[in-house]
């Protein structure tokens, strides 16, 4: 069985997202959707997401492509893929954050996933960023 791992906030879900998480499980057989912790957010992003971490890890979980969701570790970052042990990763494509380390601390772990970076889906459109701002002047 080929695992996938996949990382994300996931905030305000939407067509971008469901997208991502569908081209993610065309990869293996089983995916695993890492939610980003609600203070893991605010250092990244410099503000909290609208919905709280386990909110957005149950919307993800509802989403059919997705076989387990799962929340973030708080200190070691890298731990929940030693934990898991993906065949794949699979990132987002403006998916920047602990990205710059990833292939450094999978070789310090001995883990050899593959990892692959998911193209957009209308970028211009569904980028989570620009919904929030929508959102905030409709109220």
């Amino acid at each position: 069985m080929v695992k996938v791992m996949a990382f994300g906030t996931f905030d305000v879900l939407h067509p971008g997202h469901s997208y991502f998480l569908r081209e993610a499980k065309k990869l293996g057989d089983m995916l695993i959707v890492v939610i980003a912790l609600d203070e893991t957010v605010l250092k990244v992003k410099g503000q909290l997401p609208r919905d709280n971490q386990e909110q957005r890890r149950k919307n993800v979980q509802h989403n059919r492509a997705v076989d387990k969701s799962i929340l973030g570790n708080a200190g070691d970052k890298y731990a929940i893929i030693e934990q898991e042990k993906p065949d794949i990763i699979a990132l987002g494509y403006d998916q920047r954050a602990f990205v710059d380390r990833l292939e450094q601390e999978l070789t310090k772990r001995n883990l050899h996933p593959k990892i692959i970076r998911l193209k957009p889906f209308q970028e211009h459109i569904y980028k989570s960023s620009i919904l929030k701002q929508q959102l905030l002047h409709k109220n």
